[in-house]
């Protein structure tokens, strides 16, 4: 009798089990689904009764490097990193075999598919966009695995040497390009200033005198050997006159 009472009671024991907040226990019975305990104390029926032990926490999957073919024909190598959960236990025992593997196949093929539906220029300058559009797609696939796909980033894009070279030609084309437009740009404000310059000058022509008195104190101030001295033009007419004059008296003479 004692004997058979330690035996029940050991069976009842065996039958505890104890969950972390991040397990869960899906438990079948007699083969099928019976639920999903968990975390915690909790009892199954021993012998009746066996369960699955799920990590919920999210898990990195490293993408490793593929080499794929762009929508322009450039052949690029690419490698990425996903981040993933479980979020339905049951349908990650019962929907799929082995859904760690799972995901990084489909999370392999997605890569592949996406970089050849872009252009290269795209890969290099879109990051974002591509990482949005691989995440919804890896995302539908496992969503029948009970496995959400939180985040989906690309590590490094590799290009041929050949074509790093050309494009290194071509980013210095742009910039001198870049370069000759602000110069003509600043030339063309340089004559139009000149230009208002000039007009304002005409409409007041002591404005001239004036700048040259301002050109005389600023070459005075840089302590010169030699100093010009700007003579105003009219004061050169006026010359010019008074020698003529001049030279027609000492003719008439």
């Amino acid at each position: 009798m004692f004997t058979t009472t330690l035996i029940i009671a050991v069976i009842i024991i065996s039958g505890f089990r104890i969950a972390n907040e991040y397990d869960r226990g899906v438990v079948f019975r007699l083969g099928r689904f019976r639920d999903v305990k968990g975390p915690g104390l909790y009892w199954i029926i021993p012998l009746v009764e066996w369960q699955k032990r799920i990590d919920i926490r999210t898990r990195t999957v490293t993408v490793e490097r593929q080499e794929t073919i762009t929508k322009d024909s450039v052949t690029v190598k690419v490698d990425a990193v996903l981040w993933y959960r479980v979020v339905d236990p049951a349908k990650a025992v019962i929907a799929v075999e082995n859904y760690s593997l799972a995901v990084h196949q489909i999370a392999l093929t997605s890569l592949r598919n996406i970089i050849g539906q872009h252009q290269l220029d795209e890969v290099l300058k879109d990051r974002n966009t591509i990482n949005k559009a691989l995440k919804i797609i890896v995302d539908g696939a496992t969503e029948a695995w009970g496995i959400e796909v939180e985040l989906v980033e690309m590590k490094d894009v590799e290009i041929p040497e050949a074509m790093q070279r050309a494009m290194a030609r071509e980013a210095e084309a742009v910039r001198e390009k870049r370069a000759r437009l602000i110069k003509a740009e600043a030339e063309q404000e340089a004559s139009l200033k000149l230009s208002e310059g000039a007009r304002q000058i005409a409409e007041n022509p002591i404005a001239l005198e004036l700048r040259r008195m301002q050109m005389i104190a600023e070459v005075g101030a840089e302590q010169n050997t030699t100093t010009i001295v700007l003579i105003p033009s009219d004061f050169v007419n006026l010359a010019h006159e008074f020698s003529q004059l001049l030279n027609q008296k000492t003719t008439a003479q």
